[in-house]
């Protein structure tokens, strides 16, 4: 039977590049000279220091054009609080990988509502979805497209 997973997962590799070209952009840009201002990786935490509220924000900007340039969905990006304390500032950016059970249930949800004949197992932090035809499964993935599920989501291992 056709079956395929529904994931969210990030490239890290495409990550890391987008954060040292951020990093490369900022250390050459002159309103940041000798600032210290910077964007540190951590396994699932992005942060971002510098002098002020206004850099923060600047910084961001730049970190998110380097991630649509390099195919990162934006909805995998869950902005803190900027915090600032006397001359510092930073902000913590947490990565959402994998779905979580409430999204993975959503999910499902949607699915079945949609009155396809296919069937949806949860497995862990991924979806799968299995059917008869493959056109019922190329069905589910359009309608999982067009619907906001605030995850961004992949379609791997696709089995006919």
């Amino acid at each position: 039977m056709p079956s395929f997973d529904i994931v969210s997962e990030i490239n890290m590799h495409e990550l890391t590049n987008a954060v040292d070209q951020t990093n490369r952009e900022i250390s050459t840009r002159f309103d940041f000279k000798g600032t210290g201002a910077e964007v540190e990786q951590a396994k699932n935490v992005l942060t971002l220091h510098a002098d002020n509220e206004f850099q923060i924000k600047q910084i961001m900007d730049i970190l998110r054009g380097k991630l649509v340039k390099r195919s990162i969905d934006l909805e995998c990006l869950e902005e803190g609080k900027i915090e600032a304390s006397g001359s510092k500032a930073l902000q913590k950016n947490t990565l959402r990988q994998g779905i979580d059970a409430e999204t993975a249930k959503k999910v499902s949800r949607l699915i079945k509502d949609s009155k396809l004949k296919v069937q949806t197992a949860i497995q862990g932090e991924q979806v799968r979805v299995t059917g008869k035809k493959r056109d019922d499964l190329q069905d589910v993935i359009a309608l999982l497209r067009n619907a906001k599920v605030g995850l961004p989501l992949q379609y791997i291992n696709f089995r006919d």
